[in-house]
């Protein structure tokens, strides 16, 4: 390492030599700045896993524009749409399609856990609502009180979700009603819920007696090929009579969507708040590292700086130990947190992952941390007098 290290930097790798000539000190730097990656990798973790559940929904279904209540901040959240300006929007020359979307949680109360289901309502006649991997399975909604059950909820043994088909069905009882799985779909469980299932808006209501076919959660709309969603969005914003309605194209309410949960929701902001400890805390550890290094060699530096060597001599020393301890620090804590996503995504069955981009990112960060740490810590010999250091 030493012949590698002075054949980078072009001289003897002091920073080097002063770092591993107490290995218990060095394996202690390398551990805290280890700890400060796992947090960091994996508080970004559980917010990119906030980000891919909370698009997850979007994904099911195929629309350009969406038109929501004022209060409408989220997919799940938000008062009801009258079905009134569905009429209304199919008025506009592009409009081509649309219907209403119907939103509610049924809980499936099983043997050994309960799932909680974000469940979708849609006219089973309008396939081209839906995904193709959904679509292709939507006969089945043409049945009364029939469900395509989300095969990834949390809870629901994988063997059991697999054997649910058109030809072994399963049935359970939610709010009185018998409803019968005859196909499942890739889904997967959120931060609120276990899973998703897809219904007929007839079933939906069925299960729900106080809601009305009138009132849907949102409407979905599909414009002629090649017309702009956002232009044709604004018209309609015009043409609507309520002027309170959301009306955005489908892809600017998915991306409304994640940055209200990261921004605005309590769990975003405490998520983002975890990033920032752990980079705060990687500062610390680093610099406290530094500081009692440059502390216990004072006299050494004060012999270089008698000798005339430059400021910059010494920060270079200072940085040279501040990357090395980022770039061998990093690469235990990715493999820890590697492990600790992988192991939380196995219990929780959040879209959990360790992915090439964090890994960039806390990289990145982690040299940056590092090098502002060290040019704290080398504060102290700025302004001394290296009669003063002796």
């Amino acid at each position: 390492m030493s012949r590698l290290l002075q054949w980078l930097f072009g001289r003897l790798p002091i920073g080097w030599l002063q770092l591993t000539h107490s290995r218990p000190r060095f394996a202690a730097a390398l551990a805290g700045v280890a700890f400060a990656n796992v947090l960091v990798f994996v508080q970004l973790g559980i917010m990119n896993s906030m980000a891919t559940a909370t698009l997850k929904p979007y994904g099911f279904f195929q629309a350009d524009i969406m038109i929501s209540a004022s209060d409408a901040n989220s997919m799940t959240e938000g008062g009801n749409v009258a079905r009134q300006w569905l009429f209304q929007a199919l008025g506009d020359a592009d409009v081509t399609a649309g219907t209403g979307l119907f939103i509610g949680v049924v809980e499936w109360a099983r043997p050994d856990i309960s799932l909680a289901l974000t469940t979708y309502g849609i006219d089973p006649s309008l396939p081209q609502f839906l995904s193709p991997s959904i679509a292709r399975k939507i006969a089945s909604l043409q049945l009364q009180n029939a469900g395509i059950l989300d095969r990834l909820s949390r809870g629901l043994p994988r063997e059991e979700a697999a054997a649910i088909r058109p030809q072994s069905p399963v049935t359970f009882e939610a709010k009185n009603t018998t409803l019968t799985l005859y196909d499942t779909f890739q889904g997967g469980g959120g931060f609120g819920v276990d899973g998703y299932m897809v219904v007929s808006d007839q079933t939906l209501l069925s299960l729900f007696p106080a809601r009305s076919s009138a009132a849907p959660n949102h409407i979905f709309l599909q414009i002629a090929p090649g017309a702009d969603p956002d232009i044709v969005a604004s018209r309609l914003r015009a043409l609507i009579s309520d002027k309170s309605l959301r009306i955005r194209s489908f892809a600017q309410a998915a991306v409304e969507d994640q940055r209200y949960q990261q921004t605005e929701r309590p769990t975003g902001i405490i998520f983002g708040f975890g990033v920032l400890i752990g980079i705060l805390v990687g500062i610390v550890i680093v610099y406290q590292v530094l500081s009692t290094d440059v502390a216990d060699h004072l006299s050494e530096y004060a012999t270089f700086k008698a000798m005339g060597y430059p400021q910059q001599f010494f920060l270079g020393i200072v940085l040279e130990e501040a990357l090395i301890l980022a770039v061998l620090g990093f690469i235990p804590g990715f493999i820890v947190a590697s492990g600790l996503l992988a192991g939380m995504k196995a219990v929780t069955n959040l879209p959990l992952a360790m992915t090439a981009q964090m890994a960039v990112m806390v990289f990145i960060g982690t040299l940056v941390a590092c090098t502002i740490s060290g040019a704290i810590a080398t504060r102290r010999l700025a302004s001394a007098d290296p009669a003063d250091l002796f």
